[in-house]
């Protein structure tokens, strides 16, 4: 059985605050390559992956410029907020040989966290396939921790985490729908595609991720994921 393939945006073009110094947190090195290029092989590796797109800083593009065209991807530059980056990854998809012809518009687009470099080929499929079934799907994690709602006063009351989830990447939309809601939502302040998707109507189904699929935000995030990977390189080494 043919296989659906997405179309991918790698966002790559964060500041950072929360790591730490001014260079760009994805070009942080983690086992001998950058963070981003994790992201970019776990995508092309899964098999699931045609065109990536990554929208990045311009001041960023001297460091990245070689290694991306030997990886085959395309750059375009990204804004101030996350939303106008994505934005600006779909404006560049659409200039690639396939989407550029509009009979394609119903192509998958997976939008992925350049910081998210433990991402599995699992879980890639998992999310295309259920996005090829209903149009919008993203990776999902449910709440394991106690939650607290504070108010202005100081006083707390727990949340019931029965029903939450952590929204993780890839997260995959049919062309279509994703061009479309960032069109009518654009400016409004969002903190995933999802929500851009479910602020126009359309309904998200959530797939069940890895909690390994951690975005890297802050320094202690680094460490953890030299720990992951050094962990899947002995795994493999061990059952080859």
């Amino acid at each position: 059985m043919r296989r659906c393939l997405a179309d991918a945006i790698v966002v790559a073009a964060g500041r950072g605050r929360r790591f730490g110094g001014g260079e760009n947190k994805v070009l942080f090195a983690l086992h001998g390559k950058p963070i981003w290029q994790h992201a970019v092989e776990a995508l092309q590796g899964s098999g699931r992956i045609g065109q990536i797109v990554m929208v990045i800083r311009p001041e960023d593009r001297g460091p990245v410029r070689e290694l991306a065209h030997a990886l085959n991807i395309h750059l375009t530059d990204g804004g101030n907020e996350r939303y106008d980056s994505v934005q600006a990854g779909l404006a560049a998809l659409q200039q690639l040989p396939l989407l550029a012809n509009p009979s394609h518009r119903t192509r998958l687009v997976a939008v992925h966290d350049a910081a998210r470099p433990l991402v599995s080929a699992t879980e890639i499929g998992d999310v295309v396939d259920a996005a090829e079934r209903t149009g919008a799907a993203v990776l999902a994690t449910p709440i394991r921790g106690t939650l607290k709602r504070r108010d202005d006063l100081g006083n707390t009351t727990t949340i019931n985490r029965n029903e939450l989830w952590e929204a993780l990447t890839p997260q995959v939309f049919r062309f279509d729908i994703i061009d479309s809601a960032y069109r009518r939502w654009r400016g409004r302040p969002v903190t995933d595609d999802a929500e851009m998707v479910e602020r126009s109507g359309f309904p998200v189904t959530l797939v069940p991720g890895s909690a390994e699929n951690l975005k890297i935000t802050r320094a202690e995030d680094l460490t953890l994921a030299h720990a992951i990977l050094s962990q899947r390189n002995s795994f493999t080494a061990d059952n080859s």
